[in-house]
């Protein structure tokens, strides 16, 4: 990756060397390349989180049919969680450094093998190699364009966040839609093919060069008015020097990011405490919803709440995330203590709880990534990215060890 635009170029005359800026880009070209991108940046968030959304809805869907045990759910969230967090641990230690485009070709790759390993299965274990198929594209391409977001305006964060917050909701909306509709679930899976090969387009054909970028605008003074997350002496240099920085550097950079990781990952094994371990438990007899469709509709609002935060930061911007992470957990207190005692009269009320958590959450992931990204130098902010990846992931496998043996506990009790 070259330098972005304005960076200055030496040129000779008679009278010796002379520095001088390069020309910006006239202003039409200049919006033209700004939407190519916020459109890009958006399309390979959803198609990132679509597929392994659709997938997973799937792999389910697959395995309820062959009588699966809770031992083989339980080997699902496995096999749907752990290639990700390898891949996110690895990410600081230099898998941020490979080429972008064989990682993109790699996890549009792992995208479409899921399909149509899924669609094809008659067996257990087939459908959970496509969880992990699905586990790796998601984790891969998480990283490698979060970490591409370095090289472009700031704005192209707060696409890619709405983007993977819409995944969630038109995942789930396509998949149910398609099935009732009539079709198989084999051959809804064969019909969203199109997913990975419109992620490849996306990037391949639809971002613009980085080039050809102002990373500045408006977000100039804000970034300049911060103090900055990392402090060095390393002089200022542009995006892409990150595999210049010593391990000794990268540790540097990975303590000051703990700010931001840390309330990150409390936020994360908050919500998805409640969502693995209380969802099926909040369940009200004084109304005209099933048990599941009671479940559909935590899982819709839940998501659609993270989609309207992920899709806010142009309007609502929070520095302290660990406001976020406090609410989070009075959440997840206040929930177990209805499942526990039974106090709430309606499920209306547990429904705007489960809206305002998926808030918190999407809010949570779309700041955080924009606070690092003013907040940290040119030179550490790809790293800076990557880095910050595992933090979703460690709070959905911590989660994960504590609300699925709660669950187990609690049903025991009921």
């Amino acid at each position: 990756m070259g330098g972005c635009a304005g960076s200055r170029r030496r040129f000779s005359d008679s009278e010796g060397e002379e520095t001088v800026p390069e020309p910006r880009l006239p202003l039409l070209d200049h919006q033209g390349a700004h939407w190519k991108n916020a459109v890009g940046f958006w399309l390979l968030g959803l198609c990132n989180n679509f597929s392994y959304v659709v997938m997973l809805s799937a792999a389910h869907d697959i395995l309820s049919h062959k009588r699966t045990s809770g031992n083989q759910s339980h080997a699902v969230l496995l096999a749907d969680i752990l290639p990700t967090l390898v891949i996110k641990l690895l990410a600081p230690l230099g898998l941020h450094l490979l080429p972008y485009s064989p990682r993109v070709l790699v996890s549009g790759i792992c995208a479409a093998g899921s399909f149509v390993l899924v669609a094809f299965s008659h067996s257990v274990g087939t459908s959970l190699c496509g969880v992990v198929f699905a586990s790796i594209s998601s984790g891969l391409g998480e990283v490698t364009f979060l970490s591409l977001t370095a090289f472009y305006p700031r704005a192209v964060i707060s696409w890619w966040s709405s983007g993977t917050g819409g995944a969630g909701l038109l995942g789930a909306l396509s998949y149910l839609g398609l099935t009732q509709a009539g079709l198989s679930p084999q051959q809804t899976l064969l019909s969203m093919l199109g997913i990975p090969a419109l992620l490849l387009a996306s990037y391949f054909l639809l971002l613009t060069s980085p080039e050809a970028q102002d990373p500045g605008g408006e977000e100039e003074a804000e970034s300049a008015a911060r103090q900055p997350l990392i402090r060095t002496e390393a002089p200022e240099s542009k995006p892409g020097s990150s595999s210049s920085l010593s391990l000794r550097e990268r540790w540097t950079v990975f303590k000051g990011l703990l700010w931001y990781i840390v309330p990150l990952v409390v936020v994360y094994f908050a919500e998805y405490f409640i969502n693995q371990g209380l969802f099926e438990l909040l369940f009200f007899r004084n109304t005209s919803l099933s048990h599941a469709q009671q479940y559909r509709w935590y899982q819709m609002l839940y998501q659609a709440g993270v989609f309207a935060s992920r899709s806010s930061l142009r309007c609502c911007r929070i520095r302290f995330t660990w406001a976020l992470a406090l609410l989070q957990c009075l959440n997840l207190v206040f929930l177990l203590a209805d499942v526990w005692f039974s106090f709430l009269p309606s499920i209306y009320l547990v429904f705007l709880i489960i809206l305002y958590e998926g808030l918190l959450g999407g809010a949570a992931y779309v700041n955080t990534f924009h606070n690092i990204a003013l907040e940290t130098s040119d030179e550490h902010r790809e790293f800076a990215m990557a880095a910050t990846c595992i933090s979703d992931t460690l709070g959905i496998s911590l989660s994960g060890l504590l609300a699925l043996p709660l669950h187990d506990f609690l049903c025991q009790l009921s």
